[in-house]
């Protein structure tokens, strides 16, 4: 079974999962990620210390191992900037791309890490979307840092614990982080633009700010084809089939070439399952798959990968549409 460190949201009939963003002012493993407590607490007192030793993987990326809690923890919540970045300052309601490691105070016991996965936890430093410790920890801290903190039990998982990964209700919770990239409603692709010659297929803006790019579909009628082609292509991973991405993006009728979702300029972001929108709009999965993390795509969908004749009721999309799509992929998990 595929091990995955957060329970994902399912993909909503309109099209994704979108989540509010600041600006720049599970399976069942017994994987045990900062998915979020029962209820939310007023912003807790931060303190230093104690915390326990990093004792081996001490370097920025490298699996850390920690030593087990010495004596009482803190009631509070503990945080340290072990390596100090210098990227992006995070904030509240950013989305985080990070690896961590997370185990028990009391007896070391290690009950996730993202490290052995090779697949970096994305997610959102949001009320109900993570621990509240990890969201009033990370808070201030720049991109590239190394953090350690421990939660207390109020912080993390409640009184009620997480009996699948063996936490118990009064288990004070140790984690490493290192914070690897941010993202925020401004966030773009960054990629290198690609020429579009192409006078058959619609052409795609290349701006970078975080706004709408602008989309010039042709007075032709549409390819019969699913049609996936860079507009800025990225430097990282590929995306698998098996993955969730985040990103922006907008999608378009093309006969009408009225815009039917976006987020480009919404203050908000857009996170879902490539598996979850097959069941959705195939043509956009299969679009996405293959391409490179940092790229802006433009993803031309005919009527039986997207909507076909079901689509969403009241909206711009008809029966029949052939659908354009413009998607930066920032991220993936």
């Amino acid at each position: 079974m595929r091990r995955r460190s957060l329970l994902l949201a399912a993909v909503p009939a309109g099209l994704v999962t979108l989540a509010g963003c600041g600006d720049d002012k599970s399976d069942s493993s017994k994987s045990a990620s900062p998915s979020p407590s029962a209820s939310s607490s007023p912003p807790p007192k931060i303190v230093d210390g104690p915390l326990p030793a990093i004792t081996a993987g001490t370097k920025f990326g490298e699996k850390p191992t920690i030593a087990k809690g010495s004596g009482e923890p803190s009631k509070n919540l503990t945080v340290k900037t072990v390596i100090a970045g210098s990227g992006r300052t995070v904030a509240e309601n950013d989305f985080i791309r990070a690896d961590y490691l997370g185990q028990i105070w009391d007896t070391g016991k290690v009950f996730d890490n993202s490290f052995d996965r090779k697949r970096p936890l994305v997610m959102q430093l949001a009320q109900g979307s993570i621990i509240d410790g990890w969201r009033y920890a990370l808070q201030g801290k720049k991109t590239g840092s190394r953090i350690e903190i421990a939660v207390p039990p109020a912080l993390g998982y409640g009184t009620g614990g997480n009996e699948q990964a063996g936490i118990r209700g009064t288990d004070t919770l140790v984690f490493v982080i290192d914070l690897i990239e941010s993202f925020n409603s401004k966030s773009s692709a960054k990629g290198t633009p690609v020429p579009q010659t192409d006078a058959a297929l619609p052409k795609v803006g290349t701006n970078t700010d975080g706004q709408v790019p602008k989309v010039t579909v042709p007075k032709t009628d549409p390819p019969k084809k699913l049609v996936s082609e860079y507009v800025l292509e990225g430097d990282g991973a590929e995306l698998k089939a098996d993955q969730t991405v985040l990103c922006q993006f907008q999608g378009l009728v093309w006969d009408s070439g009225k815009t039917f979702q976006r987020t480009y300029g919404s203050g908000r972001l857009s996170q879902f399952s490539l598996e979850q929108m097959q069941q959705a709009v195939k043509g956009l999965a299969q679009g996405l798959t293959g391409k490179k993390v940092g790229s802006r795509v433009l993803i031309v969908v005919p009527p039986e990968l997207g909507y076909g004749d079901n689509p969403p009721s009241g909206g711009a999309v008809k029966k029949g549409d052939t659908l354009v799509f413009t998607v930066d992929i920032l991220a993936a998990m």
